[in-house]
C-alpha cells in the first residue's frame, strides 16, 4: 500500500492528487515548488513504473510544469527525481528566476527553508489549485 515518505510529510504541503500522483507543495516560500509522488509502493526510480504508468507522470510533470512557469513567470523550470536523501521515487518542480537567491546554482543545500505564514500558504494553495485545477482528482 502506497505510503508518504515521513520527510516529504515534514517538509511539504499537501495539494491534492492527479491520476497517478499525489500533489505536493515545499514548505519553502523562497521558491515556487512543487513535488509529484506517483502513487505506487516501493519505487525508487521511474523505469520502476510500468510503462503506461511512466506515460502518465510524464503526462502530470509537463501539465505542472507548464501551469507553474505560465503563473509565475519563470524564467526556467527545474525538474529533477533525486532521490538521495529521499528514497521514494518524487519528482521536484520548481520554478526558477533569474533574481532568486542562488540563481544560476541548484536550490539544494544552499541557504534554510523559509516555511510559508499562514496567510502566504493560503495564498499559494488558492493560485495553485486554480492553476491545477483541471487535473486534481
Amino acid at each position: 500500500m502506497y505510503e508518504l515518505h515521513p520527510q516529504l510529510k515534514q517538509d511539504t504541503i499537501r495539494i491534492g492528487e492527479f491520476e497517478l500522483s499525489e500533489v505536493l507543495l515545499m514548505n519553502d516560500m523562497r521558491y515556487p515548488w512543487l513535488i509529484l509522488v506517483p502513487k505506487r509502493e516501493n519505487k525508487a526510480e521511474i523505469y520502476q513504473l510500468t510503462e503506461q504508468e511512466q506515460q502518465r507522470l510524464s503526462i502530470e510533470s509537463s501539465f505542472v510544469s507548464k501551469a507553474m512557469s505560465v503563473l509565475f513567470s519563470a524564467d526556467k523550470m527545474n525538474i529533477a527525481a533525486l532521490g538521495n536523501m529521499v528514497e521514494q521515487l518524487h519528482i521536484h518542480h520548481i520554478a526558477r528566476f533569474k533574481t532568486d537567491a542562488t540563481w544560476p546554482k541548484p536550490v539544494w543545500g544552499i541557504g534554510q527553508a523559509e516555511p510559508y505564514s499562514e496567510m502566504a500558504k493560503n495564498a499559494m494553495l488558492s493560485q495553485l489549485i486554480q492553476a491545477l485545477g483541471n487535473y486534481l482528482v
